[in-house]
């Protein structure tokens, strides 16, 4: 079973209109939790991260908070290494606490669930880099941007899926009067599997 069929079997592939965490609307949503809940789907994920960088000496896995502590903790087993993750501090900033560290020159790779707008990762990156350590790849579940990002390190996602995402102003979801949702919250979306 290939990415995309585990979050269609999952039911994780939700349309509507969705408020997403980076403030943009989307028609559709990636609820990575609805994956992550199978254990053995979240392996086979984790699998498919692991293997494209087990050949890079990879020493630590960090991922932001909250989707990342899973991948992060089951990535780095599979690599036979340590996982670590970063928690918000503030709007822009992100921290390791419960005494993680990274030490000067240990390779990093940072892991996280749905790639949007690359703002959670390079706040991983800085942290990573603030404390000396060395970033050598990133690796997502769904990379769903419209624009390819360049974090300076290498970019592998289990799947590449264009989603569209807008600004508040210019969503066309709310100029047709269709409800806004926020996924998490305990409105509950009439949403559907996508059928592509």
């Amino acid at each position: 079973m290939n990415t995309e069929e585990i979050f269609k079997e999952s039911g994780a592939i939700l349309e509507g209109h969705f408020l997403l965490t980076s403030g943009l609307h989307s028609p559709k949503y990636w609820e990575k939790f609805r994956v992550l809940q199978f254990p053995n789907y979240t392996r086979q994920l984790c699998r498919i991260i692991s293997d494209r960088f087990k050949g890079e000496n990879v020493e630590i896995v960090a991922g932001p908070t909250t989707g990342g502590i899973i991948l992060a903790y089951e990535v780095a087993g599979q690599l036979g290494v340590r996982g670590i993750f970063a928690e918000k501090e503030g709007a822009d900033h992100r921290i390791f606490k419960r005494g993680f560290g990274i030490k000067p020159g240990e390779r990093v790779l940072i892991v996280d669930d749905i790639l949007t707008t690359g703002k959670s990762i390079c706040e991983v990156l800085s942290l990573v880099k603030e404390q000396g350590g060395e970033a050598i790849g990133i690796g997502v579940l769904v990379d769903r941007s419209e624009k390819m990002h360049d974090f300076g390190v290498p970019l592998f996602s289990c799947l590449r899926s264009i989603t569209p995402a807008y600004k508040p102003q210019d969503c066309p979801l709310c100029a047709a009067g269709i409800p806004l949702v926020k996924p998490g919250s305990s409105q509950s979306p009439q949403s559907k599997r996508s059928a592509g």
